[in-house]
């Protein structure tokens, strides 16, 4: 393909083999070319943290213990606890520059997969619990990929919530289920991002895999969402290349089988061949995007471009950008006075004893295909001792997998060494094994040695820092009532080690707020019953009422709501105007609300606005987020916040008309630092036209009633009773579907076919002022046909 050749020429001019062959990869890590044709082939890799090349022969494996040296930064979980568009579009292009400087075409990230469960062992790879957040971070992360050339792939579509039987389990979930939760971050990001890429997910979705869903992936992702780049496959994701075709994937990676099944299926009719070119045109668009960027500039061009430096120097500076993001997304969860004033942040002259073996032997990234090998790594105990000059006393505590015996050995030690006027810096967290991609957890604690050791550390020292490293989610019931500063640094990337001494001795401040909730014990979490699935089903019964939406309505008071986040300063949030404009689909509402700093210390707050609908004619949540700002201000300062919500922010998927849908009514805008922690709330009137569902033979007479148009219909072609019916005679009947009920009056089934017929399609005005009744049988051409607009 040359550099004038449209993908549609170029399709023109293969053969059907050629066609085949440039639907599959052609190793682990590249499309296929077709010399012949000038079709050069692409790279692709792994990259939610960092770049994730595989070192030495490419293409013949995975290469999950061998990569080339890359900034490694933090994971999702702590991306998104930062709430930061800003920061996370720039952690992104930080990935993509790397990119180009290796010839990489497309970096197979983000991941906005929801949270449905703690457990999941992959959560460290995802963004939230709440798709609005998620997609709007997910947003960011496209645009900041591709914004310096490099390809996205948004991953994984969809309902890939778990890692037990993750290839083949099926989730059997509802529409509106799918839509309000598990399939809006990717809707977000697809319709303002356009990524490159979409990466079907390995599970199937009642019933039919990711890869082979002509719902999820021709009606929903291109035919609703507008989606025009490639659908590539998981890797492994795929079982049938011609059922996979049919069904909207594009790029089965990396190559399973051969072609010939592809051909056959053309030549014997099985497999539209103008199905097969659709795939190739796409494919063959995608690599002429990627080859445009390279033309244009090359690795070394690339590079220079956006950092004028050597790639040396471009780690280092990469490498500081990692440190300013974990120290954004960690999150204060408590930091009480002892003495009269917080534990945190430590002053110059605080006597420091370090404990913790990952102090010293720092976890700092998932396992599975993001593992980065990164430029280097920070670790705390060094970090400390360098930012505070001092030769910090240390005290390992526990083992990573030693024996009971050992670990007891090092506890006392360091309990021993906590007595006095010390502030003791206890690093904990999950060891590698607790967390990874291909399996989930069984729980939320700590390992029990650690969990002993911060007790008998508590009772030793009443001034107790603990910072945690994990990538999942940990439950601090057993303990956390003891200790009074406990400061979540999640998985915090390779420069996470300055990161926590920064933090912990008020060099920079905490600013990271929960993106999901932290319950107080595993079996309060919504998915507890139906995680991670059973006899190869996964039901998701909770259905919308995932993350704090479920702790909400079920009135479980969680150990840390969702957006919730302790800093070095205090803010208020005051004078709150909700101004809506439009109607209906076309609502829109400016929110604004005075924020200010009360403390003593520069500071950030996340200013969060969340939606209530007080009437719906579905369970909906209490509360959702709908908008989010952060604003950093110096002490005494005040700043007005503006968060603009479109119709999204009011609406809900209809499951019986198949559509988002924004009904007139009464909402509550509420502004806060979290879920629980709503400072100020208006109530707004929100106008539009009631949306008719449609009336059906199995529409109860309730609804028939209800409805503008059935009601007088049913009302003309039942009336004529003289015995007034009881109260509880109207409300039995009005649960009977209108077919039963008119079986048992005696009326034939054509006069209920005609009455919904005449509801689908109202007669014009004049017809109505006719008092002839509908006849059974009756036919459009027996009535006036002219439509009127629905209600």
């Amino acid at each position: 393909m040359n550099d004038h050749e449209s993908p549609d020429d170029a399709v023109s001019g293969l053969t059907l083999e050629q066609k085949a062959s440039l639907t599959s990869g052609s190793d682990f890590w590249h499309t296929q070319g077709v010399e012949d044709a000038g079709i050069p082939s692409i790279m692709m890799v792994d990259g939610p943290t960092g770049l994730r090349k595989q070192d030495g022969e490419p293409g013949v494996s995975m290469g999950l213990r061998s990569s080339i040296p890359a900034t490694c930064f933090p994971t999702a979980t702590s991306l998104g606890s930062s709430w930061d568009t800003d920061l996370v579009e720039r952690v992104a292009a930080a990935i993509a520059r790397e990119a180009r400087a290796e010839d990489v075409a497309i970096v197979l990230a983000p991941g906005v997969n929801i949270k449905r469960s703690p457990l999941c062992g992959r959560n460290f790879e995802y963004l939230s619990e709440d798709p609005y957040l998620s997609g709007e971070l997910g947003l960011a992360f496209v645009r900041g990929l591709q914004s310096e050339g490099i390809g996205a792939s948004i991953k994984h579509f969809a309902a890939n919530n778990a890692e037990t039987d993750r290839m083949r389990v099926s989730v059997d979930a509802d529409e509106r289920t799918l839509h309000e939760i598990y399939l809006a971050a990717f809707e977000r990001v697809v319709t303002d991002g356009d990524p490159w890429t979409v990466m079907a997910s390995y599970n199937k979705i009642n019933g039919t895999y990711a890869t082979e869903n002509a719902w999820l992936l021709r009606e929903v992702l291109r035919d609703t969402w507008g989606f025009d780049g490639v659908v590539v496959s998981d890797w492994g994701a795929v079982h049938d290349r011609v059922a996979a075709l049919l069904g909207g994937t594009d790029l089965t990676m990396p190559p399973f089988g051969d072609d010939d099944a592809v051909v056959a299926a053309v030549r014997d009719g099985a497999l539209d061949e103008r199905v097969l070119d659709e795939a190739v045109r796409r494919v063959l668009a995608l690599v002429g995007r990627a080859e445009a960027v390279a033309g244009s500039e090359g690795s070394e061009g690339a590079e220079t471009s956006h950092d004028d430096t050597a790639p040396t120097d471009q780690h280092l500076s990469h490498h500081a950008l990692a440190r300013e993001a974990a120290a954004s997304g960690a999150v204060l969860l408590k930091n009480e006075r002892v003495g009269g004033v917080p534990v945190l942040p430590l002053t110059d002259a605080t006597p420091i004893l370090v404990v913790g073996e990952l102090a010293r032997t720092p976890r700092f990234q998932g396992s599975g295909s993001s593992r980065v090998n990164p430029t280097r790594v920070d670790v705390p105990l060094d970090a400390l001792r360098e930012a505070t000059g001092v030769e910090l006393a240390f005290e390992a505590g526990y083992t990573l997998g030693g024996t009971p015996e050992e670990d007891r050995a090092l506890r006392t030690a360091a309990v021993e060494a906590a007595h006095g006027d010390r502030t003791v810096v206890c690093f904990l967290g999950l060891p590698d094994d607790y967390e990874s991609e291909g399996y989930d957890r069984t729980h939320l604690e700590l390992p029990p040695a650690q969990v002993e050791l911060v007790q008998e550390l508590a009772s030793a020292n009443p001034r107790v820092v603990v910072v945690l490293a994990n990538g999942g989610i940990v439950t601090p019931v057993a303990w956390s009532r003891e200790v009074p500063a406990l400061l979540e640094m999640w998985l915090g990337g390779q420069a996470a080690g300055s990161a926590a001494a920064d933090l912990v001795l008020g060099r920079a401040e905490p600013t990271g707020r929960l993106a999901e909730t932290i319950p107080f014990r595993l079996e309060d979490t919504p998915a507890y019953i139906d995680f991670p699935g059973h006899l190869g089903h996964s039901r998701y019964g909770e259905g919308v009422f995932v993350g704090y939406r479920y702790y909400d309505v079920k009135r479980i008071p969680p150990a840390y709501p969702f957006g919730f986040g302790l800093g070095y300063t205090t803010f208020s949030q005051a004078d709150l105007a909700v101004d809506v404009t439009g109607e209906g689909d076309g609502v829109r509402a400016t929110v604004s609300v005075t924020v200010t700093n009360t403390g003593a210390r520069r500071g950030t707050e996340v200013v969060q606005v969340y939606v209530s609908d007080l009437e719906a004619p579905v369970a909906r949540p209490e509360r959702e987020l709908k908008g989010f700002a952060r604003v950093t201000l110096d002490p005494g300062a005040s700043e007005r916040v503006t968060i603009e919500l479109g119709p999204r922010a009011f609406a809900f998927w209809h499951p019986a008309l198949r559509r988002w849908t924004v009904e007139p009514g009464m909402f509550t805008v509420s502004i806060g630092a979290s879920s629980a922690d709503l400072r100020r709330s208006v109530t707004v009137d929100v106008r539009g036209d009631v949306p008719r569902s449609p009336l059906t033979a199995e529409s109860t007479l309730a609804e028939w009633f209800a409805d503008p148009v059935g009601g007088p219909l049913v009302a003309k072609a039942f009336g004529g009773n003289d015995d007034e019916p009881s109260a509880t005679e109207q409300a039995m009947a009005a649960q009977v579907p209108l077919s039963t009920l008119a079986g048992l009056a005696g009326f034939p089934r054509a006069q209920v076919d005609a009455l919904v017929e005449q509801a689908a399609n109202p007669p014009s005005p004049a017809a109505e002022e006719s008092d002839a009744p509908v006849e059974a049988g009756a036919t459009a051409e027996d009535r006036d046909p002219t439509p009127r607009p629905a209600d």
